[in-house]
C-alpha cells in the first residue's frame, strides 16, 4: 500500500540558482543536498510538511498560461506572503486575486516554471 508523496521533480537548469530562489525567494528549507552518478540529489520543501521538492539539472518545462502548475503551496495569508516574497526579488504573473475557493496567484522561478501559490476560503 502507497504511504506518502515523497518528492515533486522541478526541471531547473541551475540548481544553486534554484536553490537560492526555492529557500530565499519562497521561504522553502533545504532538505537533501548530495552529489549522485546521474547529478546532484537537492531537494527543498515546506518546513514541517513532508513533501519534497527535486531540483533536478535538466532543461527546464516551463509552464504555460493556462495549464496547471507542476507546484501548488498553500499560505495562511496569501497577500501578506506575496508581499513578503515580492520584497526578495521573487517575479509574480500577477497580483493575487479573488476565487470563490480563496485567493491565488501564481511565482515564476528564475527557469520559468510556475508556482502556484493558494490561500483557501474560511470555512
Amino acid at each position: 500500500m502507497l504511504i506518502n508523496l515523497m518528492y515533486v521533480t522541478i526541471n531547473v537548469t541551475d540548481q544553486d540558482r534554484a536553490l537560492e530562489f526555492y529557500t530565499e525567494g519562497l521561504g522553502l528549507e533545504k532538505r537533501i543536498d548530495h552529489p549522485g552518478p546521474e547529478g546532484r540529489f537537492l531537494t527543498v520543501g515546506v518546513p514541517g510538511s513532508p513533501v519534497q521538492l527535486l531540483l533536478w539539472p535538466y532543461p527546464a518545462a516551463a509552464g504555460n498560461p493556462g495549464t496547471p502548475s507542476p507546484v501548488f503551496l498553500e499560505s495562511d495569508d496569501l497577500r501578506k506572503d506575496f508581499e513578503a516574497m515580492r520584497g526578495r526579488g521573487v517575479a509574480f504573473e500577477s497580483e493575487p486575486a479573488d476565487y470563490p475557493f480563496g485567493v491565488r496567484v501564481e511565482a515564476i522561478d528564475p527557469d520559468g516554471n510556475r508556482i502556484a501559490l493558494r490561500e483557501q476560503r474560511a470555512r
